[in-house]
């Protein structure tokens, strides 16, 4: 039972501080304009903490892999996230925007704690046997956030106002807090002593093992670029509610049923007796992300609900599989930095992806749609192309193919 109960406070934590997270861009977006009269004031402030989460993983996860106690470490940096939010929520409107932008920006710096940092601590949480089943458990978290967390900062804000929606964001983040302190600290055979290298040779490290682990670095790779092509589909899921069921406020439905599909595929993988390798449901899931982005190009409705069901299929089990190699490959001393380094490359792919599709979907919607699934082709050609691709794919090909 104390194991059953740990996983349980992990994955209540977990979802908690998630669906926070999900929840404050929406919330931002919102109360920007209204607490500044600024409609350039919500996308600005979400810029930087993406920004400044993309910079922020690697050395927290140095500072992670250093840690006695990495829970109480992961607590103090949520707290740290929140304490940012509340802040920007206090000043907006008051103190001048440049330097809101700027707390948005160091805000951001310990947001990585939310995913990789906490996906990092969960071999201490759940035993070997069942870390496949509870990784996947895991990944369903990201998902339930990203269907819960929109769609009650819209219904908060609609009720009470955004600024109450950036409040209630915090409070799920503040919930949890006590999960994310009471996370089992590494087991230890000798007394504990300060560590014999230096933050700067414990990042450099980390990004060497990173890059030399050949399962690892197609995996990373592979997912960064894929991240790129999710970010630029996610760009045009409002468009399209408006262009093909006649409302940009069904892209959000859209969304929605992403994440739902997502939760159902991992829901399904899960309970799988015999799940395939995660290399190949990695491979499988960007080869899914190729054809969605050019079914929703077609512009017919049931094309399009084919596509985002599609796109959540893939993007749930892909999540879960890359924790898994994360897993398995990572050595226990750097896991904390293998997690938010990738975390925090994956944002800037995401990022980068948003941007790019933004104007692009503003000038030719289909053309965007079609950059997505290049995206997700370039993911693929990366995957296939590093070295050590041939177990993955095997299960792919017919038998005697490879």
């Amino acid at each position: 039972m104390p194991g059953r109960y740990a996983l349980g406070c992990y994955l209540g934590g977990a979802a908690a501080a998630r669906a926070g997270d999900e929840m404050s861009g929406p919330a931002l977006l919102l109360a920007g304009p209204v607490l500044t009269g600024s409609p350039s004031s919500g996308p600005a402030l979400l810029a930087g903490i993406m920004a400044a989460a993309a910079v922020g993983g690697p050395l927290f996860g140095v500072l992670l892999d250093r840690s006695a106690r990495p829970g109480r470490l992961l607590a103090v940096a949520l707290a740290l996230y929140a304490a940012g939010l509340a802040a920007i929520l206090m000043g907006l409107g008051r103190v001048p925007f440049a330097l809101m932008v700027l707390l948005a920006v160091g805000a951001g710096l310990p947001a990585p704690a939310l995913s990789g940092g906490w996906t990092s601590q969960l071999p201490r949480v759940a035993p070997a046997p069942g870390l496949p089943r509870a990784t996947a458990l895991d990944a369903m978290t990201f998902s339930l956030a990203a269907l819960v967390g929109p769609a009650l900062a819209g219904a908060v804000a609609g009720a009470a106002g955004a600024p109450t929606a950036v409040a209630v964001s915090i409070a799920l983040i503040g919930l949890a807090l006590p999960a994310a302190w009471a996370l089992p600290a590494p087991a230890r055979s000798a007394p504990v002593e300060p560590p014999a290298t230096s933050v700067v040779a414990d990042l450099t490290a980390g990004l060497r093992v990173i890059a030399r682990n050949r399962p690892l670095a197609r995996a990373t790779a592979t997912s960064v670029v894929s991240c790129v092509g999710q970010g630029a589909l996610l760009t045009c899921w409002p468009p399209l509610g408006a262009a093909v069921l006649g409302g940009a406020d069904r892209g959000a439905l859209l969304l929605s049923a992403t994440a739902a599909s997502a939760l159902v595929a991992n829901a399904v993988l899960s309970r799988h007796p015999r799940p395939p390798r995660p290399d190949t449901v990695l491979l499988g899931g960007a080869l899914l992300l190729v054809l969605a982005p050019l079914l929703a190009a077609t512009g017919h409705p049931a094309a399009l609900i084919a596509a985002v069901l599609l796109t959540g299929a893939a993007e749930g089990p892909q999540l879960t599989a890359l924790f898994a190699i994360r897993h398995r490959e990572a050595p226990e001393r750097l896991r904390g930095q293998v997690f938010t380094t990738g975390a925090s490359l994956k944002i800037t792919g995401f990022a980068l992806g948003a941007a790019l599709a933004g104007p692009l979907a503003t000038w030719s919607l289909p053309g965007a749609l079609v950059v997505a699934g290049g995206c997700e082709a370039l993911a693929v050609l990366v995957f296939v192309c590093l070295p050590g691709t041939a177990e993955a794919v095997a299960p792919l090909l017919p038998p005697g193919a490879v």
